[in-house]
């Protein structure tokens, strides 16, 4: 039995049978087929998701839940399993050639990291998972046969729905398989419990998907409070990063695709110094990221686009930076934009807000959750670059505006702990071994 169990049972010691009804996890296997919680985030399909699992896993285990997390091998170097930390093992699993294999050319692979999964399985004893957590729709799948074959509850984080990133497609993006709408719809229903990062993102399950209402938590993403905090301030960031003190710097930090549209951060700061030229002095828009999806068939297509709008002289190009060189980039910034076409949460525009930055960001997913509008940042209805032209010059010629918001964004991003999160994806891991229980018995019954 698991030391929280244990725990209680020495409070209580009359009510075992109750006890065994509500316990938690002693151990979940996490499933992360197509990125793995070593990658650096804002490289490949490294995004979010991988903060994700990673500061998860980890507060899970704080709190007496072992994580094993398999994920798929990119390089014949791996060591099969990695203490990533303690009570948190990765587990690489061979499934495919190491390198060069597209997040499209996954599901062919997907019997293979199954197989993996099953072997590392059958060398424990019976019941050493208590329950399989896959996160994305690759994922779902192989968890859907896990789940089944251990006897144990599946509980889903899909992160991103193809139903929802087809209805909102950047220009010239390529829109989700039919296979893959199928796949969530599978999983959808086989899930114990489906994790949405909001309410939002919970509806659209039942809308696109018609899951069970009753199936879908919310529990909203968590951010690194320890890592991204205010710290010693802007000026010290900028000094460290070589930005001028003066500068007005709107910052981009994500993958470079077109869903993550940081070329309308590009037109709108062309718009602004079209309209008010004496502003390019003092404007400098750092673009923190690597191509990733379709934005890798034109990996410089960025670049051509600052020098096509004549703005190559303030766009500066970054490649991914490790978290804690990023929290000095949100520090650093005069605002992030997040100018995405979908986005279940937008991690990344709690993170800027907790080292003491505001948000632009375009009004979608889980954006309006994550930035309170007009207090800890601007939120803007669509993506005419001309729209976040005119909230980039209000940054300009409001001086004050920037750290005025950014406190209240600092203050907003304490209600998101990692912490708090944790324990939520607990409870639901608890509901879900009891609505599986229930169902185990009423099919014998």
């Amino acid at each position: 039995m698991s030391h929280y169990v244990s725990r209680l049972g020495r409070r209580s010691p009359a009510t075992p049978s109750r006890l065994r009804l509500h316990r938690r996890p002693r151990r979940v296997a996490m499933l992360s087929v197509h990125t793995s919680p070593l990658h650096q985030p804002g490289t490949g399909d490294a995004g979010g998701m991988n903060v994700y699992i990673v500061e998860l896993a980890q507060r899970l285990a704080a709190i007496n839940i072992e994580v094993e997390v398999f994920t798929r091998a990119t390089t014949a170097a791996l060591p099969p399993v990695v203490d990533l930390a303690p009570g948190v093992l990765v587990r690489h699993v061979d499934a495919g050639p190491y390198e060069g294999l597209a997040k499209e050319d996954l599901p062919a692979q997907l019997c293979a990291f199954t197989h993996g999964v099953m072997q590392a399985w059958a060398g424990h004893r019976p019941g050493h998972y208590d329950l399989v957590h896959s996160h994305y729709w690759l994922s779902g799948h192989v968890g859907w046969l896990a789940a089944q074959r251990w006897g144990v509850p599946l509980v889903h984080a899909m992160h991103t729905m193809a139903k929802v990133k087809n209805a909102n497609l950047a220009d010239g993006d390529t829109p989700e398989p039919a296979a893959r709408v199928i796949g969530e719809t599978q999983i959808v229903a086989a899930a114990d419990r489906l994790i949405a990062n909001t309410a939002e993102e919970s509806e659209e399950l039942v809308r696109h998907y018609a899951a069970d209402p009753a199936k879908a938590a919310v529990v909203h993403p968590g951010v690194n409070l320890g890592r991204f905090r205010p710290a010693d301030g802007r000026a010290a960031a900028r000094a460290r990063l070589g930005l001028p003190q003066d500068a007005l710097v709107p910052l981009f930090a994500g993958r470079i695709q077109p869903l993550k549209a940081p070329d309308v951060l590009l037109r709108a700061v062309a718009a602004l110094l079209d309209e008010r030229p004496d502003l390019r002095p003092r404007v400098v828009v750092p673009v923190v990221g690597g191509p990733s999806g379709s934005g890798l068939a034109k990996p410089e297509g960025l670049q051509k686009l600052a020098a096509r709008l004549g703005i190559a002289d303030v766009v500066r190009f970054h490649p991914p930076v490790g978290q804690d060189r990023l929290a000095d980039w949100f520090r650093a910034a005069s605002v992030l934009v997040v100018p995405s076409y979908s986005e279940s949460f937008g991690l990344v525009a709690i993170e800027a807000q907790a080292a003491g930055t505001p948000v632009l960001a375009a009004a979608v997913g889980g954006l309006p959750v994550a930035v309170r509008d007009g207090e800890t940042g601007v939120l803007v209805q669509g993506h005419d670059p001309a729209a976040y032209a005119r909230v980039l010059a209000r940054f300009a010629d409001d001086p004050g505006m920037s750290p005025r918001m950014g406190a209240a964004a600092a203050r907003h991003a304490t209600a998101f702990g990692w912490d708090t999160a944790a324990a939520a994806t607990a409870d639901v891991y608890t509901a879900a071994m009891q609505a599986h229980r229930r169902r185990v018995r009423s099919h014998h019954g």
